[in-house]
């Protein structure tokens, strides 16, 4: 059975009361049941881990503390995008949790999802762009700590660099992190992933297919990873309002087939992380992240 975290905090609006950029959290689940692609039972909820130490194997303790106690220094505190709360603190420890739980059933099941994570700005003592914690690192860690991965490769094919995760692993063999990103997108000031491959804009379907396809066979062939991250932003779809690339609906959705039928027909473990996507039409970035949900279903169950 294809198993989601999701918790009610991921919808808890941002500090300034804008809700829009977490209404995708709670429309997706709704509309997965509405259409018949899943049912309550393929849900699970996480929560606060008591153990911190999958945290403290990525972050530092005196980062993680300031981030719970609410105290960071106020330039730290720019840089992660929002008023910090205990709230919204307590949302990036429950979806860490997720991503840890979701990678477990993805070594059961073949795949398993997150409807949050995806934070890979968050770098290891500090956050950036509204990620405070990041979540498939702590996952990968988690994983490692527990025997019950080796080699691992991060597949981060949001618009933006994962910067974040490339710091967190720059010195490490064993997590290969690999990211397919606008070369003009944020961050301006782009971090080393093991690879990184940058996308002029608007970039279309045609040409970021063909990149893809003779990226990630290699790297699988080469590096010959046990467990696979995917981090499965759609903002990289034309319409996005902070994506530079040109990517159609059709096109993100060939994007999501190749990478998880590659890890299936490899036996590749692959836990999913959601990511970004901001087009104004809130019922295109449900449509985009759900289509990553109807094919794992279709392809793995």
């Amino acid at each position: 059975m294809l198993k989601i975290a999701y918790h009610p905090i991921y919808c808890h609006p941002l500090p300034d009361g804008h809700r829009f950029p977490m209404l995708k959290y709670e429309l997706l689940p709704e509309q997965l049941i509405h259409e018949g692609t899943c049912t309550k039972d393929n849900f699970f909820e996480p929560e606060r881990m008591i153990n911190e130490a999958p945290i403290f194997a990525v972050h530092t303790p005196e980062y993680f503390y300031d981030l719970l106690n609410i105290t960071l220094d106020k330039r730290a505190a720019r840089k992660i995008g929002f008023p910090l709360s205990e709230v919204l603190v307590e949302r990036e420890i429950i979806i860490a949790d997720g991503t840890i739980k979701a990678s477990k059933f993805a070594l059961e099941h073949g795949i398993a999802m997150n409807i949050a994570g995806g934070t890979h700005h968050a770098y290891t003592n500090h956050g950036e762009a509204f990620c405070m914690l990041n979540d498939q690192a702590i996952g990968s860690r988690y994983l490692q700590k527990n025997q019950l991965a080796k080699n691992i490769l991060i597949v981060d094919l949001d618009v933006h660099q994962g910067n974040g995760t490339a710091e967190i692993f720059k010195d490490d063999a064993s997590v290969f992190t690999f990211s397919m990103h606008g070369k003009n997108n944020y961050p301006f000031k782009k971090e080393r992933s093991d690879l990184d491959i940058a996308l002029e804009n608007n970039i279309g379907d045609t040409e970021y297919l063909s990149i893809l396809h003779k990226t990630l066979p290699y790297l699988i062939a080469q590096q010959k990873p046990d467990f696979i991250y995917y981090l499965c932003g759609v903002d990289v779809i034309a319409t996005d309002k902070l994506g530079k690339l040109n990517l159609s609906l059709d096109g993100c959705k060939a994007r999501d087939q190749f990478v998880l039928e590659t890890c299936k027909s490899h036996n590749i473990p692959i836990m999913c992380s959601m990511g970004g996507g901001y087009s104004p039409d809130i019922k295109t970035i449900i449509d985009a992240h759900a289509n990553t949900f109807r094919l794992a279903q279709d392809l793995f169950f």
